[in-house]
């Protein structure tokens, strides 16, 4: 059963990299970005395709980000407070030193 859930798996990955491949083939014609103030780029439509995912990827982990280290501080925090509580409840778990009843 592995192994047929592997062999689908890289005929998945294939499929998806020569449709990908057919997709650059068919889009080797050059595309034109004009940017503000006269500027302009032209490069083949799959670099242009490529650049704008590349760039998309790069602003949306950029916004992630201070979440992220929000989320690591708030773990820190959390673990922090586990220990102190396992080491209270360690400390509490003890027996008395002193007789109990005051005997």
């Amino acid at each position: 059963m592995k192994q047929v859930a592997w062999l689908f798996k890289w005929l998945l990955k294939a499929a998806i990299f020569f449709t990908l491949f057919a997709f650059a083939l068919n889009n080797q014609h050059d595309a034109t970005v004009r940017f503000f103030f006269g500027r302009q780029w032209t490069a083949p439509l799959v670099l242009v395709v490529l650049s704008a995912f590349a760039l998309g990827l790069l602003i949306g982990i950029l916004g992630m980000v201070p979440r992220w280290w929000q989320h690591r501080r708030d773990a820190a925090i959390a673990r922090e407070a586990a220990a102190a509580a396992a080491a209270s409840l360690v400390a509490a778990d003890k027996p008395p030193t002193a007789a109990p009843h005051g005997l």
